[in-house]
């Protein structure tokens, strides 16, 4: 979810879901370590809990971007071993790592050595022709006996050359049976399914089978699914929230993102799908998409796009 699920999206999501754990987009360690490590580590103390997911392959300075990302406050790491994007291989990052196990757990080791809170992995089923079961089970037990007891595991391989990140995401057939083969194979571990879930009722039939289930891309694209998440599951914790309260509840905080010099696109941006299916949608992104860039745009373009919406 590189650029899309950063503290603003994180902070419009948390008010629709009091209980879901929320994933920052893929951070690199050099990004942290040179770069404004500020500008990715921040987030609203709302966002809670939330997990960091970094990018990178160096033990070292993976051990020096956890003991960053504790200080700030997070939740959980989460190494990505997962994005096949040429920009993550040519980094010696991503999926491209799922054929180097040992140095999966040494990364691993190497931040558990340093911070208190859980180090995870995010990866495939497999990449290129190396997607036999008895691969993905050395690379999780590899990865396991270091002490990662997460694994969130996309049940799609990984070409690593022949497909664009997009086609990696539709291509590869979905194969749950895999990963749920790999929850009965470790009961000890945490086993949490990814990749094509676009509904609740999806998630509810999986969760009989794995520990979790993780939603992207359809979360960004139609967040509104996120607001029966508490009820639904999580043991009718909360109360469904309309899609005008949470714009009403997101209104002070955008206030207070522009007075810190944030423009308003880069928060409304993340907020266009919120009435997706919903009468008034396609206004709603519209007038958004034409006014929130434009020099001076406060919360009254959200709240003239709300009564359009609404009319």
């Amino acid at each position: 979810m590189l650029d899309w699920t950063d503290r603003h999206c994180r902070y419009f999501y948390r008010l629709l879901s009091q209980h879901a754990l929320l994933y920052s987009e893929m951070v690199t360690t050099g990004a942290l370590i040179h770069g404004d490590h500020h500008r990715f580590l921040q987030f609203d103390a709302s966002e809670h809990p939330v997990a960091f997911q970094l990018g990178g392959s160096n033990p070292r300075e993976l051990a020096v971007s956890a003991r960053m990302i504790e200080d700030y406050g997070y939740d959980e790491i989460n190494l990505n071993v997962g994005c096949p994007s040429d920009r993550v291989q040519n980094g010696r990052f991503g999926a491209c790592l799922m054929a180097e196990p040992e140095l999966v757990a040494d990364c691993v080791a190497a931040m558990q050595q340093v911070v208190s809170m859980p180090v995870t992995v995010k990866s495939r089923i497999g990449i290129d022709d190396r997607d036999s079961y008895e691969e993905l089970v050395n690379f999780v037990n590899t990865v396991a006996n270091a002490g990662c007891q997460t694994f969130i595991v996309h049940a799609r391989k990984a070409w690593l050359s022949g497909l664009s990140p997009k086609q990696n995401r539709d291509v590869p057939p979905l194969r749950y049976d895999v990963v749920y083969q790999l929850k009965q194979d470790f009961p000890q571990l945490k086993i949490i399914l990814n990749g094509g879930l676009t509904t609740l009722e999806q998630a509810e039939e999986n969760l009989t089978k794995v520990d979790g289930v993780m939603l992207g891309r359809e979360i960004y694209h139609n967040p509104y699914l996120l607001a029966e998440v508490d009820q639904r599951l999580f043991a009718g914790a909360g109360e469904l929230v309309s899609r005008e309260e949470i714009v009403e509840l997101l209104i002070p905080y955008i206030q207070t993102q522009l007075k810190a010099g944030v423009r308003l696109n880069s928060i409304s941006r993340h907020i266009l799908g919120l009435f997706h299916g919903a009468p008034g949608a396609r206004g709603w992104r519209r007038y958004i998409s034409e006014h929130a860039h434009k020099p001076g745009a406060d919360e009254n373009v959200i709240l003239q796009a709300l009564r359009f919406t609404i009319q």
